[in-house]
């Protein structure tokens, strides 16, 4: 409403410039271009008068519905009525400075492929263009045996044996779900990446698919290798991961017990973005294993913290290294009854992320934030905690969906 009666009274004090411009160039030639001079204008609102005072009459109009809309505005946003006096809307808009390092020359599967952002955690490589819950257009490599530090690799069309699987995927303009291929053989592929502190892969890449998938890129790389990001040489608690989580909890456990023989059990998959997280963590405190309820929160000037931390930093303090999680192996309980089981009964989302082997392989269907729906069988949960659901086409192929679980409304299991 404020943004209509503040447009309605710029355009009713334009069209009564308009009109008094008209004026007086009906009154001559030299008083027409006069009146375009504002000195001059004021001279001949002076001089013809009766002819002035209607156009000026409208103009004047135009200034009550303005005056309310900037009085509605200053009320319900001050800062968008600061930004829209201050002119701030004539300037350019400059983009973000890129995160990483970038620089690819080619296309994935015929368009132009310019990833914002890439990663290699757990031996997934992921470079993705666009921000959006879908990708514009995303490249996947899985390679066989994860390995820390450095990675070199490379693959012919013709080798055999366990080579890494490779993925694309891409949206069209006119999809509402993404397409995606995988093939695991039949392609040349290069990878040289050299570490770099303190928590990324730099270095050569070079991917040729077979013509049929249009795919070529060659150039630079540079990958984030887990969910932390830095300022300077401080981690920023202000990004959402769970790495990040991860770090603080540490962090803040070694001052609590004022020790630095923590070490943290795998955290359950947080729901992010979010200002606040109630968690229940397990962690080894100089060799006992303890369960440890911790309330999170998000501000604007620290980022996340735990509630009620006040313990000072350890003597001689060095920043805390995140620790590897490590979970014992455990066998679930294999329920045995003489009928059939049910695993409909009780399913939900927090269920399946509880326990995600009880539901490996079965069908299901998800239902997003922005209505769309995706259904296949479940494939798991990956390290980012994504769903992984892939649906068989009915040639040859498949489609995976990749879905976040804070983008999840509404999921349903299909089968027993």
């Amino acid at each position: 409403m404020d943004a209509l009666l503040i447009l309605g009274g710029v355009l009713l004090i334009l069209c009564g410039l308009v009109w008094l411009v008209m004026r007086a160039f009906s009154t001559s030639l030299l008083w027409g271009w006069g009146s375009l001079i504002p000195p001059l204008t004021l001279f001949y609102v002076l001089r013809h008068w009766r002819k002035a005072r209607s156009p000026l009459g409208l103009s004047g109009l135009g200034f009550i519905p303005l005056i309310v809309g900037l009085t509605l505005l200053a009320n319900q946003d001050a800062q968008r009525l600061q930004a829209l006096l201050s002119l701030q809307w004539l300037q350019a808009e400059v983009p973000p400075p890129a995160e990483l390092a970038i620089d690819l020359q080619g296309e994935l599967y015929g368009r132009p492929f310019q990833p914002q952002q890439g990663e290699l955690i757990d031996g997934v490589l992921s470079l993705r263009e666009g921000r959006d819950f879908f990708a514009q257009s995303e490249l996947t490599i899985r390679l066989p045996q994860p390995q820390p530090g450095a990675v070199r690799l490379d693959v012919l069309p013709a080798d055999e044996g366990q080579l890494p699987e490779v993925e694309i995927s891409w949206l069209l303009p006119e999809q509402d779900l993404p397409e995606a291929r995988r093939l695991s053989r039949g392609y040349t592929l290069h990878l040289n990446l050299q570490p770099l502190a303190p928590n990324k892969l730099v270095g050569d890449f070079h991917l040729l698919l077979p013509a049929q998938f249009k795919t070529s890129l060659s150039g630079n790389l540079e990958l984030y290798t887990n969910g932390l990001r830095y300022k300077g040489d401080a981690v920023d608690r202000h990004f959402d991961s769970a790495d990040t989580l991860a770090y603080v909890i540490h962090d803040y456990l070694q001052r609590r017990f004022a020790t630095r023989q923590v070490r943290l059990d795998k955290l359950p998959v947080p729901r992010l973005p979010a200002k606040q997280l109630d968690l229940s963590v397990r962690a080894e405190i100089e060799g006992e294993w303890q369960e440890l309820p911790l309330l999170l929160k998000k501000t604007d000037n620290r980022g996340w913290w735990v509630e009620a931390d006040h313990f000072p930093p350890l003597p001689a303090a060095v920043q805390p290294v995140l620790a590897t999680a490590v979970t014992p192996a455990r066998n679930e309980t294999v329920e045995r009854s003489s009928r059939p089981l049910d695993r409909r009964l009780r399913f939900s989302l927090d269920a399946l992320l509880r326990s995600p082997n009880r539901y490996q392989n079965l069908t299901m269907r998800v239902q997003t934030e922005r209505g769309n729906s995706a259904e296949g069988r479940f494939q798991g949960i990956e390290a980012d905690g994504r769903i992984l659901l892939r649906q068989r086409l009915s040639g040859q192929g498949e489609i995976s969906y990749r879905l976040r679980p804070e983008e999840v409304v509404r999921i349903e299991l299909l089968e027993p």
